[in-house]
């Protein structure tokens, strides 16, 4: 039996995505998120874009801008992990001639191609803090100078910047200035992993055969419903980038019109079985992972659960979690939820979205890292192979 992609979206085609917010996905995380992108474009005020690498965080900053009153003017992308800090601030203010060796002629920074645009500042946590006092001064008074010059430039700019870091974090451990900070995170916009996503892949899927298909010459795919389950039941550490890629990759490889689960790669077929097929072992992706990151996620998915189930009860939770009690307030502190919590009145309790909204901070220490991530990972429905 055969299903085509996307059964439920099946009247869902590429002229129906709205070109000036390509964001596809019809879920409720996706739909809140269109539509803050909807409220925050008519306003010029700093966006801070974060998220797991791959969720389309540049993709929803192209949407800030085509939905804007700026929509005519340039929208300049910098991915500051990508250029050496040395030269970083040229690439961003620009030079005069002579201000460095190798500096024959006078050159235009980001900014100012970005007069009366957007400029997006991609991987911002990468930024060193020489450059991020500068850029601290450029959003406060739309105008730096020029490396080598002592003339200041005046600009009209909007900077949305996009990181995966938890800058709360790196400002904490004084990495990054929290002046800064908060100047850039005037407009946060979190976007939601892909396995938050829930009936979008499907959707995902079918746009991205129709739009590979198309480039090459192979418009009409289907994909068998067995492949289709592996597909949805695979966990995405790479999120939407990674499922692009990989049906990118079935487009090219494919020559009957048909993905069969014999196409997949063999660690996504793996990595969509049960737990109980590979012994409990946590899978490492073939493309790395962000190992802090991800035990941060998991100890925090533990304490929003332990305090939901509890009712906001930190001593039962401590227990609930085999943390003693003063261990377990420390980790509160440090997180920052523990002052959050104090301004509750006496008789509310935390609920379980508004646990979820904190900005959890602070440094993972599990001791049975096998069980707790076991434990988590089958919680929230995500599945493990071995290595």
């Amino acid at each position: 039996m055969q299903l085509e992609i996307a059964r439920q979206f099946a009247a869902q085609s590429l002229s129906d995505v709205n070109p000036r917010n390509p964001l596809v996905g019809l879920s409720s995380s996706m739909q809140n998120i269109n539509a803050l992108i909807a409220k925050l474009a008519n306003n010029n005020a700093t966006v801070l874009i974060t998220g797991e690498s791959g969720t389309g965080k540049e993709l929803a900053a192209r949407a800030i801008h085509d939905l804007s009153a700026r929509l005519e003017r340039p929208f300049v992308p910098v991915n500051c992990g990508a250029i050496p800090e040395e030269l970083l601030e040229s690439e961003l203010f620009g030079h005069v001639r002579g201000a460095f060796t190798g500096a024959l002629n006078a050159r235009q920074g980001r900014f100012q191609l970005a007069h009366g645009g957007t400029l997006f500042l991609d991987e911002i946590g990468e930024m060193s803090p020489k450059l991020q006092v500068k850029l601290l001064r450029v959003l406060q008074e739309q105008q730096f100078e020029p490396v080598g010059s002592d003339h200041p430039v005046q600009v009209d700019v909007r900077v949305v910047a996009a990181t995966n870091r938890d800058l709360r974090m790196a400002v904490r451990e004084g990495k990054f200035r929290e002046d800064l900070f908060y100047r850039l995170n005037v407009l946060p916009l979190e976007l939601p992993s892909l396995r938050e996503r829930e009936g979008d892949i499907p959707l995902l899927i079918r746009y991205f055969l129709q739009l590979h298909g198309g480039r090459k010459g192979k418009p009409v795919l289907r994909v068998e419903a067995e492949t289709l389950e592996i597909l949805e039941k695979y966990s995405w550490p790479g999120n939407v980038r990674e499922l692009e890629n990989l049906v990118e990759r079935l487009v090219v490889l494919n020559e009957d019109g048909t993905i069969r689960a014999t196409d997949l790669p063999d660690y996504v077929v793996h990595n969509s079985l049960p737990q109980h097929h590979h012994g409990g072992q946590v899978v490492l992706p073939l493309e790395g992972v962000d190992l802090d990151a991800f035990l941060e996620r998991i100890e925090n998915g533990f304490i929003q659960q332990a305090l939901k189930r509890t009712h906001g009860n930190k001593t039962t939770a401590a227990e609930l979690l085999h943390l003693n009690r003063t261990t377990f307030i420390e980790r509160l502190r440090k997180k920052g939820m523990l002052q959050t919590m104090r301004r509750l009145p006496a008789a509310a309790q935390p609920s379980a979205q508004e646990v979820a909204n904190q900005q959890f901070e602070g440094e993972p220490n599990f001791t049975s890292w096998n069980s707790l991530s076991a434990t988590f990972m089958e919680s929230q429905g995500l599945t493990d192979v071995t290595v």
